[in-house]
């Protein structure tokens, strides 16, 4: 019998632990202001792209301070390679501009405060809340922790502010930047958007296979899946007027 939401997140937890007993980003930084550059770049673009990139633009641009007065068509050179350069390379500047301006340099430690950041939303803003300052104000949210937390059972939403919502209550807050981490980890190596390796996921016993292939859901994701048919369902078509 497939455990209650409650009681899968938990074993869900231990067996992510298990797996991942030491998680970190993948993203390489050793400041807060690193780690929101890396964060910015990572957006539609993989961490190992960016770890190729940043070294080159910490190397002219050090911090907020320098970045804030870069040539935006320079900045833009300089992170081409992480796809939409010219939003990215105009945000970065911005960011930079308003922590010094309005931060005194440093970067701020509240979600209220860092989504003011131009480029930031709530997702890039809690990476660098955990990854920076060890602070849990939430739960990022990104393809990975969607995609699993569907198949898991634990949401039924595909919009990643109600995902969080759905996710929070059901792990200790002290681990929700950490599930984070495991689930980015897990997505990668196990449980991949197209070819889930589901005969060898340490989830398979509690897993109600939300979205992946022809097997039945259990209760736990009836609404998921039931809107998921209904879209799929062929339309049928209007008998035309005989008017």
């Amino acid at each position: 019998m497939m455990p209650k939401k409650e009681q899968r997140a938990l074993l869900i937890l231990e067996r992510l632990k298990a797996r991942y007993p030491e998680p970190e980003t993948h993203l390489d930084h050793q400041t807060p202001w690193d780690l929101l550059v890396a964060t910015v770049l990572a957006a539609q673009c993989t961490d190992e792209r960016v770890n190729k990139v940043t070294p080159e633009l910490f190397r002219r641009w050090p911090g907020p301070a320098e970045l804030a007065t870069a040539p935006q068509e320079e900045l833009e050179e300089v992170v081409h390679s992480t796809g939409f350069f010219r939003n990215k390379a105009k945000n970065l500047i911005a960011a930079a501009g308003r922590v010094m301006s309005v931060y005194g340099g440093e970067v701020p430690r509240t979600m209220a405060e860092l989504v003011t950041l131009p480029g930031l939303a709530r997702k890039t803003a809690n990476v660098v809340l955990w990854g920076g300052f060890g602070i849990n104000e939430g739960m990022a949210v990104d393809t990975h922790v969607k995609r699993i937390a569907f198949r898991l059972g634990l949401t039924g939403s595909g919009d990643p502010v109600q995902v969080e919502k759905d996710l929070l209550p059901l792990f200790p807050e002290a681990e929700w930047g950490n599930v984070n981490h495991r689930m980015v980890w897990f997505g990668r190596h196990v449980c991949d958007a197209r070819k889930p390796d589901c005969d060898h996921c340490e989830m398979l016993d509690i897993c109600p296979r939300c979205g992946v292939g022809p097997a039945a859901c259990h209760a736990a994701c009836d609404v998921a899946c039931a809107s998921e048919a209904k879209a799929k369902r062929p339309r049928t078509p209007r008998k035309k007027s005989t008017k």
